[in-house]
C-alpha cells in the first residue's frame, strides 16, 4: 500500500518550497510542532541550526496518506510510501547564493554545496528507490520552475489515469 505520491528532496536551497504545490514540508512542520508531523523530532542539532527528525515517529504519521513529502533526505522514507521521487538539482553557485541568503552559518553553508556537488541526494534516491521512479530536475532559474511545474503536473494527471482515482 502506497501511503503517498510524490516525494520531493534536494539539498536546502534547490528550490522545493518554490514549486508551489499542496504538500508537506516534513522539517517545517516538525520544527513547528503542527499537523501530521507535529511532535516528530527528537532533539535539535545545534551546528546545523535544525530539528533533528525522527523517523519512527513519522512512519505512524504517514497512515493517512495523500501527502506529497517534501524533505531534504529520502533515503529513510519506505519505498511504498511514493509512486514517484523528484529530486531538485541547482548549480552550485546559484545554490551558494540562495544560502547565504538565507543566513546560513559558514559549516552549514559549505556541507550543503558539497552534498550539491556530490548529487548525495540524487544517489540516495536511486540507492533507495527503483531507478524509473527517481527523476532528477533542474532548478536554476524561473523557467526551469515553470517546466518543473508542466512535468509534474503532466506526471499526476497520468497518474491519476492510470490509477482510476
Amino acid at each position: 500500500q502506497y501511503f503517498s505520491v510524490a516525494c520531493f528532496t534536494g539539498t536546502p536551497g534547490v528550490g522545493k518550497t518554490t514549486l508551489g504545490l499542496k504538500y508537506v514540508n516534513v522539517g517545517d512542520l516538525a520544527r513547528e510542532g503542527k499537523g501530521y508531523f507535529g511532535q516528530l523530532y527528537d532533539g535539535y542539532d545545534e551546528e546545523y541550526d535544525c530539528p533533528i527528525l525522527d523517523e519512527d515517529r513519522l512512519e505512524n504519521q504517514m497512515s493517512e496518506g495523500g501527502v506529497i513529502v517534501d524533505y531534504h533526505g529520502c533515503d529513510f522514507f519506505p519505498e511504498r510510501w511514493f509512486h514517484i521521487v523528484f529530486v531538485l538539482k541547482t548549480d552550485n553557485s546559484i545554490l551558494y547564493k540562495r544560502l547565504e541568503n538565507r543566513g546560513y552559518n559558514e559549516k552549514k553553508l559549505k556541507d550543503n554545496v558539497q552534498c550539491e556537488i556530490f548529487q548525495v541526494l540524487h544517489e540516495e534516491a536511486l540507492a533507495s528507490y527503483k531507478e524509473e521512479i527517481v527523476h532528477q530536475l533542474p532548478s536554476n532559474k524561473p523557467e526551469d520552475l515553470e517546466d518543473n511545474i508542466t512535468q509534474i503536473l503532466k506526471w499526476i494527471e497520468q497518474w491519476v489515469k492510470d490509477h482510476g482515482s
